[in-house]
């Protein structure tokens, strides 16, 4: 049996689902696209290539392999675009929640039966059908929970916006020790360098207290203030809507002091390394190019 434990984003990391590119299909038509990072590169013929993101996801695999992490894969699926395990099912504390995704993404989750199997049925919660939910909008940091969420009256127009108010209620009600901090996100169907598709595309801490931050992700001024009085400013690494686009905030860490980067993220990486950080460089920037990056094709299962 699995006992699940995850109470933050750093401590270490004992097993972990890791998404698979193996047969992710062919590059999708435009009026596919999920995110408007995708449609960019769809567009303009530089959609990632499966062999490439292969070896990306491969070279991942090797530095928890380093680490002595147990990593659980999906079932292949033939066609499908499996690399964002983190969109799919999240864990807080000893629960694990099954996320309610785009419909046309549900298989995904059936390619886990072999892990769920290991865990207690009664820890597995299914979120009733209006509460719409993503792992990468969800963040157990201690006393609280993090979550992006948009709730503009013009959610409905948004396939960039993924968690909802009702998501919000939902975690307070299952979680009533802890406080849930709800931070809203701005969202663009069409223009990538304004859209911040899950909170962990422009916040995310590192270390026991650290967090790397980009101010135009948030809609309202007051919330990100917020995170910068928490983790203070002199412990946070601001990016810029650039860094932000080719997704330096979504790095995933090992343990406190062991973070996995790519290896393009040459500001990050300099600034992880001076706070006194082991850092994982890895190539990831073909993935990256689906609006998701390292914390995105994980997810976490036990952490010490």
């Amino acid at each position: 049996m699995l006992n699940l434990h995850v109470v933050d984003e750093t401590s270490p990391l004992k097993a972990v689902i890791l998404g698979t590119a193996e047969s992710c299909g062919p590059t999708p038509r435009p009026e596919e696209a999920y995110d408007p990072k995708s449609l960019e590169h769809i567009l303009a013929g530089t959609y990632p290539k499966e062999e490439d993101m292969l070896i990306e996801m491969d070279a991942f695999a090797k530095v928890f392999k380093k680490y002595e992490v147990k990593v659980f894969r999906p079932s292949v699926l033939q066609d499908c675009n499996q690399i964002f395990s983190r969109d799919i099912a999240f864990v807080i504390e000893d629960k694990l929640f099954h996320s309610n995704i785009l419909p046309d993404r549900e298989r995904e989750y059936e390619a886990i039966q072999h892990v769920l199997d290991q865990i207690d049925p009664n820890k597995i919660i299914r979120p009733p059908e209006k509460v719409h939910i993503e792992g990468g909008d969800v963040m157990p940091w201690n006393d609280y929970i993090f979550v992006g969420t948009y709730t503009g009256p013009d959610y409905p127009d948004y396939i960039t916006a993924r968690t909802n108010k009702e998501a919000v209620e939902f975690l307070k009600e299952q979680f009533p020790n802890k406080k849930v901090k709800a931070f809203e996100l701005r969202k663009s169907n069409t223009i990538a360098k304004e859209n911040a598709l899950h909170l962990d595309c422009c916040f995310q801490p590192v270390g026991k207290d650290k967090a790397i931050l980009h101010k135009n992700g948030f809609l309202v001024e007051e919330e990100y203030q917020w995170l910068m009085d928490y983790f203070g400013k002199e412990n946070i690494f601001e990016i810029t809507k650039d860094e932000m686009y080719q997704m330096f905030s979504n790095v995933f860490s090992i343990s406190p002091e062991v973070v996995v980067s790519e290896k393009g993220f040459t500001r990050l990486n300099k600034w992880l390394r001076e706070q006194g950080f082991t850092v994982e460089e890895i190539p990831y920037a073909e993935i990256a190019k689906q609006e998701g990056l390292l914390r995105c094709s994980t997810m976490p299962l036990i952490r010490e």
